[in-house]
Parts: C-alpha cells; sequence; structure tokens
C-alpha cells in the first residue's frame, strides 16, 4: 500500500523522534563538548606558549597542502583505526570523509556503501583495492561491482589513500564516485595478541606479529591469523563464522623494495534480511527477526599477490601483479512469496571466479618548457573467468535453474598523465586513459543469451593547483570516468525468468566530473578543506531487490552535484578533533525517467555527517568518540516515500595496565538509537494467500547497544 504524499517512515514504536529528544542529547553533547574544550584550552594555558607553538602533534590524516592534486583527495593514516570503534571491517571507509557504510543482510556479505548521493550497493562507482588487489567483482552473482571487505584486518592497515572523483588517469572501473586504495603494513612495533569478547556471542581472535629474517639482514616476514564468530542480535541467530590468514614476505626502502603476499579467507553465516516495516510497526513481527529463517551464505577467496618498485635516478619502475580464487553462495527472499506462492521467493546466487591482472607503471621526472615535470605511463590488465549462475530455492535446497553462464571478461587500460610545476603558485595534471572491455558469455540454461561484446573509451583528465597563500590552495578538477555493465546484461536478448525481449545495456558508462575547492592550514593545528563538486552519469546502477533475478538493473541518465567539508583540528597533544560534513543534490536527468513518474534517485543519500573526538596518551588512558549522522533520502521516485534520518554515535576506551597489556571497550551504538541501516521500496507478498503488497517498504533495522571487550597482549 502506497503511503501518503511526502511521508517520513517515523514511527514511535520503532524509530526514536529525531524531534526534541535529539535536539535535547545534542545540547548535552554540545555542553560537553564545550567542556571539554575548555579543559583543553585551560590546560594548554597551563604550559609555556613559546613551548606550545613549537608542538608536532600527528593528525588523523596526512593532508596538509600541496601533498595532493584535488581538495576531495588524502590519506587516512592507520593510527586512526586504533582509535576508532568498529561495528564491521568495511567501516574503516568511514574514515574517508562523506562515506556510510551499513548493512542489509548477514555480516558476511558486503556492505551497502553511500557517497556523494550514490547508493553504491555493494561498491557500484566506488573502487577499492588492497594492496593493489582489486575488492570489487565485475558480473558477479549478486550484483554489479560487488565490494565485500570482511576480509579486511583493520589492525594491519598502515594507510588508506581515497580520491574522489573522475579525475585521475591511473583509475579504472567503478571509480567514478570515488576509489580507495588500502596499504597493509610490512611490519609491526611489537606482536599482537587480541582477544574479544562481547554482545550476542561477538567473539573474535586475533594473532600477528613480523620478524626480521636472516639474522636481521635479510627480509621481513609478517604473520596474521583472525578466527572470529557471533550471532547479532537477530531471533535466528547469525552463526557467523570467520577465518583469515595472510602472510608477506617484503624486503628493500621506499626507492627499492619488493612485497609477496598470500591470503586465505573463509566465512559462512545466516543472514537476517529486510522485512516489512509495516509488520514492525504492527508488532506482528520482533524487531530482529525476518520473515525466511534460511536465508544466509557462504563465501571464499586466496589471493596471492606481489609488488617491486624501483627509483633510478630521475625514473621510477612499479610491477604489481595478482590472482585470485573466489567463490560466493548466497541465499536470499526480498519478496516472500510474491513470484512462487508454493514454494516461496528463496533464490540463491552463486558463482566460483579466477581473476588474475596486474599493472607495469613507468615514470620520469624532466623538464617541459624549462619547467619541473613528471610524466608517468601505465599499463593495467584483469581478465575474469566466471561461472555464475542463479536457481530457484526452498530452505537452500534448489529446484529449478534460471541462469547458468560462464564468463569471460577482460578489462585493460592504458593511461599516461604528466605533472607541471609552471610557477610556484600553479602545478597542472593533465592525463588521458584508454580503456577497453571485451566480454564473452556461454548461457548453457538460455542458449540465445550467449554473445560477445567490446567496448571502449578514451578519457581526458585535468587538474590545476593554485597556490599556496598564507598555507592555502585552490584546485579545479575535470575528469571523464566510467562504470562496465554487467556482461550477462550486455549480451543477452530474452528475459530469462519472462521470457520477454530483453534490452541490452553499453559494456560501459560514461561520467563526467567537475570540482571546485580549497585546502588550508592558515590557522595552526587546523587542517580543513572545501568542495564544490558535480558528477553527471550515463546511466544509473540501481538494486531491484524484488526483481525476479534479484540483480542491478541500468537506469537512466543521473545528475548529482554537492558541497563537502571537511576539517581536522589538533588542540594539543592529548585531544584531536575530526569533523565532516556532505549535502548532495541527486536527480535523474529526464523527468519521469525509467517510466515512473518523479526524477528522485531511491536511496541517494542527501546529507551525511560525522564528528570524532580522539583521547591520545592521557596516562594510560586512550581513547574515541565518533558520532554519525544520515539525512533523511527518497525511496521512491517521486519523492512519495522518504526513509528517516538516524544519528548513531559508538566509543572506544583503552587502558594500558602494563607496558605491554592494555584492557579496550568498544560501546557500539552508545545512546541504543533505533534505526534502519537501510530501508526499500518494493513490492511483496506475505502469504501464499496474501495479497500482493504493491509499492510497499522493507526495512533492515540497525543493530542495538553492544559492548565488546578487548585484552591485548603485546608480544
Amino acid at each position: 500500500m502506497r503511503q501518503p504524499k511526502n511521508e517520513t517512515l517515523h514511527d514511535s514504536h520503532v524509530i526514536e523522534s529525531d524531534g526534541r529528544a535529539t535536539l535535547g542529547r545534542l545540547g548535552t553533547w554540545a555542553v560537553a563538548i564545550a567542556l571539554l574544550g575548555a579543559a583543553a584550552i585551560a590546560r594548554a594555558e597551563e604550559g609555556d606558549a613559546a613551548t606550545l607553538g613549537s608542538i608536532e602533534v600527528q593528525g588523523h590524516y596526512d593532508n596538509g597542502v600541496g601533498t595532493s592534486d584535488a581538495a576531495s583527495e588524502g590519506v587516512v593514516r592507520g593510527d586512526r583505526l586504533t582509535d576508532l570503534p568498529l561495528l564491521r571491517p568495511g567501516e574503516v571507509l568511514e574514515t574517508i570523509p562523506g562515506m556510510v557504510v551499513t548493512q542489509h543482510s548477514g555480516d558476511g556479505k558486503a556492505n551497502q556503501y553511500f557517497l556523494r548521493g550514490y547508493n553504491l550497493d555493494h561498491g557500484t562507482d566506488f573502487a577499492t583495492s588492497i594492496d593493489g588487489v582489486p575488492a570489487n567483482m565485475p558480473t558477479n552473482a549478486h550484483g554489479q561491482g560487488y565490494m565485500d571487505l570482511n576480509f579486511l584486518i583493520p589492525e594491519l592497515v598502515q594507510s588508506i589513500d581515497y580520491r574522489k572523483g573522475p579525475y585521475y588517469a591511473d583509475e579504472g572501473d567503478f571509480s567514478s564516485a570515488g576509489a580507495a586504495h588500502i596499504r597493509y603494513r610490512d611490519k609491526l612495533d611489537a606482536g599482537i595478541a587480541d582477544l574479544t569478547t562481547g554482545s550476542y556471542g561477538y567473539r573474535r581472535a586475533l594473532f600477528a606479529g613480523s620478524t626480521t629474517l636472516g639474522d636481521g639482514a635479510g627480509p621481513t616476514l609478517l604473520g596474521a591469523l583472525e578466527v572470529a564468530e557471533g550471532n547479532g542480535p537477530w531471533t535466528v541467530p547469525e552463526d557467523l563464522r570467520k577465518v583469515n590468514g595472510l602472510v608477506r614476505l617484503s624486503d628493500g626502502t621506499l626507492a627499492h623494495g619488493w612485497t609477496v603476499d598470500a591470503q586465505a579467507y573463509s566465512a559462512r553465516w545466516n543472514s537476517t534480511d529486510q522485512v516489512p516495516l509495516a509488520l514492525l510497526r504492527s508488532g506482528q513481527l520482533p524487531r530482529f527477526s525476518g520473515l525466511d529463517p534460511t536465508d544466509g551464505g557462504d563465501t571464499g577467496r586466496e589471493i596471492l599477490s606481489g609488488e617491486w618498485h624501483s627509483r633510478d635516478g630521475n625514473a621510477y619502475t612499479k610491477v604489481q601483479a595478482f590472482a585470485e580464487h573466489y567463490d560466493l553462495q548466497l541465499w536470499s527472499n526480498f519478496t516472500f512469496f510474491e513470484l512462487r506462492p508454493d514454494t516461496g521467493d528463496q533464490f540463491e546466487q552463486q558463482e566460483s571466479r579466477n581473476f588474475f591482472g596486474g599493472e607495469v607503471v613507468r615514470g620520469w621526472e624532466h623538464s617541459l618548457f624549462g619547467h619541473d615535470s613528471v610524466f608517468e605511463t601505465g599499463l593495467q590488465l584483469r581478465h575474469d573467468d566466471i561461472r555464475v549462475g542463479l536457481l530457484n530455492t526452498e530452505a537452500r535446497q534448489p529446484f529449478e535453474t534460471v541462469r547458468n553462464d560462464a564468463v569471460g571478461e577482460t578489462s585493460t587500460g592504458l593511461y599516461a598523465q604528466e605533472t607541471t610545476t609552471w610557477t610556484p603558485w600553479l602545478r597542472t595534471l593533465a592525463g588521458l586513459r584508454e580503456q577497453a572491455v571485451n566480454m564473452n558469455v556461454r548461457a548453457y540454461a538460455t542458449p540465445i543469451n550467449s554473445g560477445s561484446a567490446a567496448d571502449s573509451k578514451l578519457l581526458p583528465k585535468l587538474s590545476m593547483i593554485l597556490g599556496p597563500w598564507n598555507r592555502t590552495e585552490f584546485f579545479l578538477n575535470y575528469g571523464e570516468g566510467f562504470h562496465s555493465n554487467d556482461a550477462r546484461g550486455v549480451v543477452q536478448r530474452i528475459d530469462p525468468t519472462s521470457g520477454d525481449l530483453a534490452s541490452s545495456v553499453p559494456a560501459l558508462a560514461g561520467s563526467i566530473g567537475k570540482e571546485i575547492g580549497v585546502r588550508t592550514e592558515a590557522i595552526e593545528g587546523l587542517q580543513s578543506s572545501l568542495a564544490l563538486w558535480s558528477l553527471d552519469s550515463a546511466s544509473e546502477l540501481i538494486y531491484s531487490a524484488d526483481s525476479n533475478i534479484g540483480s542491478t538493473d541500468a537506469n537512466g541518465a543521473s545528475r548529482r552535484w554537492g558541497v563537502e567539508w571537511n576539517s581536522n583540528l589538533v588542540l594539543n597533544r592529548w585531544l584531536l578533533v575530526d569533523a565532516d560534513l556532505a549535502w548532495t543534490h541527486a536527480r535523474y536527468v529526464d523527468a519521469n525517467a525509467n517510466g515512473q513518474a518523479g526524477n528522485r534517485i531511491p536511496n541517494a543519500v542527501g546529507k551525511v555527517g560525522s564528528l570524532a573526538f580522539t583521547v591520545r596518551d592521557m596516562g594510560p588512558w586512550s581513547g574515541g568518540l565518533v558520532t554519525r549522522y544520515i539525512g533523511a533520502y527518497p525511496l521512491s521516485q517521486d519523492g512519495s516515500l522518504t526513509a528517516p534520518s538516524s544519528t548513531v554515535t559508538n566509543l572506544r576506551v583503552s587502558r594500558a595496565i602494563t607496558p605491554k597489556v592494555s584492557l579496550g571497550f568498544d560501546l557500539l551504538n552508545v545512546f541504543n538509537r533505533r534505526y534502519y541501516d537501510i530501508a526499500y521500496e518494493q513490492d511483496y507478498q506475505l502469504g501464499p494467500a496474501s495479497p500482493v503488497v504493491p509499492n510497499g517498504v522493507t526495512v533492515h533495522p540497525g543493530e542495538p547497544r553492544q559492548l565488546r571487550v578487548t585484552l591485548r597482549v603485546a608480544l
């Protein structure tokens, strides 16, 4: 049943009001923050003013003036994660200003990501790699660009290099909205033995350490083993079981060195998927219950990768290579009994994938018309050999094959870029990328959907950096980007579920991004940046939860623009403050696009904010407090349904007991807020004899307050 126009899905029985109660809490926190700030100032004034001016304290970000080519580009230090309370590994990406990471199913499944007004679903239009190995999966069983980061070990992260917008010639598929390159440490200052226990059966053990071989003169060997389990607050226990391991061998310096990695990961879980909001409101369904207790999944991957780099005089070379085997089985039921009243609508998405690739980069420092310049060129290659299928199931038992495809997909990128310093206050970055993709699909269940496709795009990039003046610089950025589409949708001729003629989509869908920005350090101890950006996409990928195939659809062209403001403040030796705000306007280009009224983009989050306080080296104590705000967002294209805003606060407190032993406490969702991790507009049917509910709303509740306690021993 369609809700009244412009209704926001607030419910006093389900969600805490964001009205006076929230304002009261914000007021309380404002007073607390003011007192904390006053205490910091008072403490600073007790010291010697001349000495205070020379204090050097590193913040959470390496985003100083002169370090980037756009106001929205930056580096997150791995130390940031030691102060950050995390519900899930993928939340390390929330250190990227404006990024939101949620979940709508089990914790073994890829997260939902939101950035710059994109519902990135499970990774579309945001590219992520870990030590050069791409995490995004094209032509994935569940969704295009599927990006599962549950194998990430936060304690090993050295840095996260992030970029937003398609302004960089060396960025490839899925990077129109942005990209993150996560780098692990080569060695640890001390070994780690972490034992964590927490609410809802959460258990985690992490053992990691490094040693230098050959009596201290050889390469460094690093190893890590992670084992985790948990049930979550769900009526059907999640029964998550995760095993994760890494071995790294590395040697050399920043000028000359190499790294070889071997990783293995396995996880299985039960999932409580999104449920009808009406059942929660009426009390017919407990808040943390699901309608199909047999949903869930299992996944695994084995990775072998390596990197070699060298600098000789004015030239440098970098070579990276990777090979990975990946498996996924995912059982989901989003429409319950709408499609198959006799068996229920559960389906299994499965794939087994081998993929390999890498890149070769060569750069030269030289003079261009008498000005210092660096020319860089690179060749990037990736080939995926995929066996992907879709089965209709009942209680995880398959009874009908809908799709069974063998897909070969090769992506090749060749780029060149020139960085030139024309004057002390003007630097330019000009680049060009040639992107090509070749796809081949063999459809065993529906042979007519077999076929091949190829596409290519030439993508120019240009950035201008002006300044610095008074420790302030300005940026102008332009770039054309792209994302690939699912190979099955590119070549198919008929819909395998209905037999109707299907409209194909292009292999590559383009985008155009523009940005004006400023970054300043004019105030001592404060790094602040402001960016005004726009991004036009030729095709919007939308996840169709209520479709027969539970996959992504290519919808009409979209246009987004927005403003981002990010600040990092070092108040003194022991107190750091990080504040980020992002506002986005997102619309389809054409009115009444996709055969529906209106031009709103469903699940396009328009407002995001975060505020974090970090306390360090206050005797044996340290910790962090992080508050994340997500504004209301549309669920329907006509804007008649709107998901509510949410505010969640997480706290970490650590105390050193001895120089080698510490105890940490994570309190997640401190105020026990009732909120939704995700909401969708979709049709569904509750039972074989029930009527279909058109334009209904399903939600996945955010998790309640929970405590986790970690004992860490430095080895």
